[in-house]
């Protein structure tokens, strides 16, 4: 490919991603809010924006084979602060993909697209959107943003609902987690299956716990190495007893469930900054 732009450049994941995606192609166009980023590589460039500015979003993406789109507002917050860069931000990517010409999208969505559910219900990639915060709720709109684009102007696109990209600190992760390395593997798979539509596959590794079902996303071959299986042992036997009845241990959106709809969630998912 000639081009392949990344949105969320600054953010963790996207910090994973810049590597991987510089050798894919012969220029990585780099985005984010933020004022810049470090390291880039001999092929990389960074042009700072916001997604809610379409003028801009739109020059970046002009001659993109292909877009990441990893940038949002990554937290439970008011409606109004998830409006620009969740919503319209994903609108801005997916109308500027399709006047250009990409061929795909590529989106990180989120389990909270669908945090609501269970955990003892094992869901597949078919299941209605069940959002558990307006963050979730902006996640439910992309993806369907990304299904009408696809059937009315063909822009492919693949939805990743990513679970928790982040080091394993709790029981929740043994069965959420998705390496590093799993999230690289996911990634390429959905830039080079041949023909995707529109698609929604789980971000998560081969973790015995896992508590949701990635077989009708098979075809992009993505097959998770890692298991978080590794890490059962010291986690629990530091963890007191979960309450069942508490929706954050019970519902696929952990704390994200529990939280009033626009208060920050994050910080209860205890995060490891790496």
């Amino acid at each position: 490919m000639k081009k392949i732009v990344l949105t969320g450049a600054a953010g963790r994941l996207g910090g994973y991603l810049r590597g991987p995606l510089s050798k894919l192609a012969d220029t990585l166009v780099c985005t984010d809010i933020a004022d810049g980023i470090d390291d880039l590589a001999g092929n990389e460039t960074y042009v700072q924006a916001d997604l809610a500015d379409k003028a801009a979003i739109h020059a970046i993406i002009e001659g993109a084979d292909m877009v990441l789109h990893f940038g949002a507002l990554v937290d439970e917050a008011s409606f109004e602060d998830i409006l620009g860069p969740n919503i319209i931000g994903s609108y801005n990517v997916w109308e500027a993909a399709s006047l250009h010409g990409v061929r795909r999208v590529i989106y990180a969505s989120s389990i909270h697209a669908v945090g609501m559910y269970p955990k003892n219900e094992h869901i597949g990639v078919d299941v209605p959107h069940r959002p558990d915060g307006f963050y979730g709720l902006a996640k439910c709109f992309s993806e369907d943003l990304a299904r009408m684009y696809w059937e009315k102007r063909g822009v492919e696109a693949v939805c990743l609902r990513i679970l928790s990209c982040a080091t394993v600190t709790n029981p929740r992760a043994l069965g959420s987690w998705l390496s590093e390395g799993d999230l690289v593997r996911l990634v390429e798979r959905s830039i080079d299956t041949p023909v995707t539509g529109f698609a929604i596959a789980y971000g998560v590794s081969a973790n015995d716990r896992s508590p949701v079902d990635n077989a009708a996303a098979s075809f992009l071959g993505y097959r998770p190495q890692d298991n978080a299986e590794q890490f059962a042992d010291d986690i629990l036997a530091n963890s007191d007893p979960l309450d069942p009845q508490d929706k954050a241990h019970m519902c696929h959106g952990g704390p994200f469930a529990t939280t009033e709809l626009g208060v920050s969630a994050i910080a209860a998912l205890n995060l490891v900054d790496d």
